[in-house]
């Protein structure tokens, strides 16, 4: 019998996060926290969480601010990765469950990476999937031109109004065919769950809040991060990557080895950017392997996987 997923809220600050939530039988031995990406949604962690709980971890899939049943503050100024990993800090204090590990996908990743570095609460894990750390990607911005054409739409993100418009035309048309059509496995992301996100970018604020992660990062919360430090992380870290990535060249994963002493690398050939709805079996499997210090195995055909 699979894991019930249940919604709870849960207030950080002057915010309310809907949390998506598994409970394992008995006590949990941690938190899992799984950070989702753009333009998603906790349901985006609907094949992990059931995993996570069996493994004994109270998993946790928050809505980030501005998704879903989340509040949506209205200004860029609200989307400052300052203050998105203090929601991270007020999410992990909530829970009151330790150790953590922290799960990250796209700009949940983006997230997780500068916690890892910056946030204000030890991890005990790190899993990352699909987004490079920020010292390969910015090489990579630097010196390759594929990248940097994949790139296009954080540049396009900082246009005012037009993104907006783009994400929500013809009911959300964009975000409909990221889902339907942008995995390697057809059907991976079922119509029903196609049409949360979908209605997610559509109620009032919602895209406007989305894109306000991008402008906010571009207009200063990268420099100020830069300005910080990038020190090597000491967390133990697996880095799941999928290699069909429509916006992210495998080459931004070069190098995540010098930022990172303990490092996991899992490459599936056969898997989009949205990796763990594409090909969730093998992501759990490696998860698990990964969590339980077990050895992590190797997607068929991948190459230039790496342990530590």
């Amino acid at each position: 019998m699979s894991t019930p997923i249940t919604t709870r809220f849960v207030d950080v600050g002057a915010l309310r996060f809907e949390v998506f939530e598994a409970r394992p039988e008995g006590p949990p031995k941690g938190l899992a926290l799984c950070l989702h990406g753009f333009p998603e949604h906790a349901r985006a962690w609907r094949h992990q969480l059931p995993v996570l709980a069996a493994a004994g971890y109270l998993a946790w899939a928050p809505n980030l601010r501005g998704y879903g049943a989340t509040s949506t503050p209205p200004r860029v100024a609200d989307y400052a990765i300052e203050k998105l990993l203090g929601d991270v800090d007020g999410l992990i204090d909530a829970a009151g469950v330790g150790p953590v590990v922290l799960l990250g996908h796209d700009w949940g990743a983006v997230i997780s990476w500068y916690y890892a570095m910056h946030g204000g609460r030890p991890l005990d894990k790190l899993v990352i999937m699909n987004v490079p750390h920020p010292v390969p990607m910015t090489r990579e911005l630097k010196v390759n031109p594929l990248q940097r054409k994949k790139s296009w739409y954080a540049a396009f993100f900082q246009l005012p109004t037009l993104p907006e418009w783009f994400l929500t035309r013809r009911g959300g048309q964009a975000v409909k065919r990221m889902f339907a059509e942008g995995t390697v496995r057809k059907g991976a992301v079922a119509p029903e769950e196609v049409a949360v996100f979908v209605s997610n970018v559509l109620r009032p604020g919602g895209a406007r809040a989305m894109i306000h992660y991008y402008r906010a990062l571009a207009r200063g919360g990268a420099r100020r991060m830069a300005a910080r430090g990038m020190p090597l992380l000491t967390v133990p870290t697996l880095m799941l990557w999928g290699e069909q990535d429509v916006a992210l060249a495998k080459s931004t994963t070069y190098g995540t080895e010098d930022q990172v002493a303990t490092l996991t690398l899992r490459y599936l050939p056969n898997a989009s950017h949205w990796v763990q709805q594409d090909d969730p079996e093998t992501v759990n499997t490696m998860m698990a392997a990964f969590l339980a210090d077990a050895p992590v195995p190797h997607a068929e055909g991948a190459e230039g996987d790496r342990d530590p």
